[in-house]
């Protein structure tokens, strides 16, 4: 067995020009700066002696410096995406100038579902990898080759070599894995990453895989994670947990960033039972199926906040997007965690099918009632891979196939014949404004701040940004939808992105 590859593994810095100029990644995708771990790479990145994972974006590491750190490594794995594909490929050109001997491989959603496209944007890629990715990579650094790595695909002969599915990992092999608190302590610094709604600095990582829900938009579960929902025990959660509080005593939450946290039952009850005598807080994703047995459990173990996909107040679109949940479902799971005293972040989307300005307004409507701590309002957002993607082509309702321009600023790019682009983006500013100039709601966030510091700070440093996106979505509406730069919450990009 030859030595080890020294490998980087990289989430890529933001979006760039390469010419001196640069637009940020996250702020396209985002109503609020963010930053979220790259769980994914850090499973990977425990199996290769010498590796090192470079999250260089929160980082703020630019593609001059990401180049310089290239230099030093045989083999890198880079996170792409579709929308990020493109600056991607410009990124590896100027590393490969300066590395040539460089092995690259391309992980993540977009390589899983167009591996052949994905290879012939760049002669400079050597593999792609589709669905999880953890030990085809670790044994490509180890030496195989790449005819005997499931789960990859690779130019041979001037074609495109497609290996056999790699099969998913159970719950034995995922208790396997390293710990990716380890290598956050190894390599990342937790202050740089932000979460608006999250207590600053935490931690996240995930307990499962895969979602059973059926959810049309939806991007993780149709694509690299899958529907098999597949469970860590909660043995080994908790030893994560307990090393994850030694680790950084300065964390004040955990972040549970599974696709669903919360879809059964027995399991959160074990798993909030054997968090309770450790005593520290956590937030998770979250549908609206738990009863009040189960988030009462969940509270008294440390529960401080869900984020929840309620997407719409209406239910025909409800149905359309095939969510398995109802508006009623909606109400009496935040009546429970009012009661509890769980805070809520609540995710609403525009745009799916079946929407028109009626049920735009019923869903603000139906938002102001339920009155989540926080929310985010998202412009639909069609993902190569997913069921809606699909139906929104057939249906000729993909009037921009393009997700982003050149600088990385998301695109619109579903349009109804008795709905506007426009006319939707007008929809998620009047969302914002009427749900939070609200009294209640001022007074609310102005109550938290005066007590703390650092919610001031934050608070401050949000409302800028919140403000100044709220103007670029009027000036983009007041053109009539052909603004050239268009920053929109995109769901689907993450999954914490309320897609539950």
């Amino acid at each position: 067995m030859p030595d080890v590859m020294k490998t980087l593994l990289m989430n890529p810095p933001s979006f760039e020009n390469f010419d001196g100029g640069a637009s940020s990644r996250w702020p396209a995708t985002r109503e609020i700066e963010s930053y979220w771990y790259p769980v994914w790479l850090t499973y990977p990145a425990g199996m290769i002696p010498g590796s090192r994972l470079l999250d260089a974006s929160p980082h703020k590491i630019n593609w001059q410096q990401t180049i310089q750190i290239c230099k030093d490594y045989e083999f890198l794995v880079l996170f792409t995406s579709t929308v990020g594909l493109e600056s991607d490929v410009k990124l590896i050109r100027k590393i490969k100038e300066a590395n040539p001997g460089l092995k690259i491989a391309f992980v993540g959603p977009h390589g899983h579902i167009k591996p052949e496209e994905t290879l012939n944007a760049s002669e400079d890629i050597d593999f792609v990898t589709r669905g999880e990715f953890d030990h085809s990579v670790v044994e490509y650094a180890h030496g195989k080759p790449l005819n005997e790595i499931m789960g990859v695909s690779y130019r041979k002969d001037g074609k495109v070599v497609h290996n056999a599915e790699r099969p998913q990992l159970h719950t034995e092999e995922l208790d396997a894995l390293p710990f990716a608190t380890d290598i956050y302590k190894r390599d990342l610094e937790i202050e740089r990453y932000n979460v608006p709604f999250l207590l600053h600095p935490f931690v996240s990582f995930y307990t499962t895989r895969g979602c059973p829900a059926l959810c049309t938009f939806c991007m993780w579960p149709q694509t690299i994670s899958g529907h098999a929902w597949r469970t860590r025990s909660t043995e080994n959660v908790a030893r994560e947990v307990k090393q994850a509080l030694q680790h950084f005593p300065q964390m004040k939450e955990i972040f549970f960033d599974d696709d669903t946290f919360n879809i059964r039952k027995d399991r959160v009850m074990d798993l909030s039972a054997k968090f309770k005598p450790l005593k520290f807080q956590w937030s998770s994703t979250a549908r609206v199926h738990s009863d009040y047995e189960t988030v009462k459990a969940m509270a008294d173990g440390g529960a401080r906040l869900f984020i929840v996909g309620f997407e719409s107040g209406d239910a025909q679109i409800l149905k359309n997007i095939k969510k398995g949940a109802t508006v009623e479902m909606g109400r009496n799971f935040m009546k429970n965690c009012r009661k509890v005293g769980i805070k809520v972040h609540g995710d609403f989307i525009i745009g799916l099918p079946g929407e028109t300005k009626e049920t735009i307004q019923k869903t603000i409507e139906y938002a102001k009632e339920l009155d989540c701590e926080t929310i985010q309002v998202s412009l639909a957002h069609a993902m190569p891979g997913t069921e809606l993607h699909e139906t929104m082509a057939q249906q000729g309702f993909l009037k921009v196939e393009a997700l982003a321009d050149s600088g990385g600023h998301q695109l619109p790019h579903i349009e109804y014949p008795h709905l506007s682009k426009a006319e939707m983006m007008a929809g998620v500013n009047r969302f914002y404004d009427e749900y939070y100039f609200r009294p209640r709601v001022v007074w609310r966030i102005v109550k938290e701040a005066l007590w703390d510091s650092h919610e001031r700070k934050r608070l401050y440093h949000e409302a800028t940004e919140f403000l100044a996106l709220r103007a670029e979505r009027l000036k983009w509406v007041r053109k009539g939808g052909d603004f050239d730069k268009t920053i929109v919450s995109v769901p689907g990009t993450s999954p914490a992105s309320g897609n539950d």
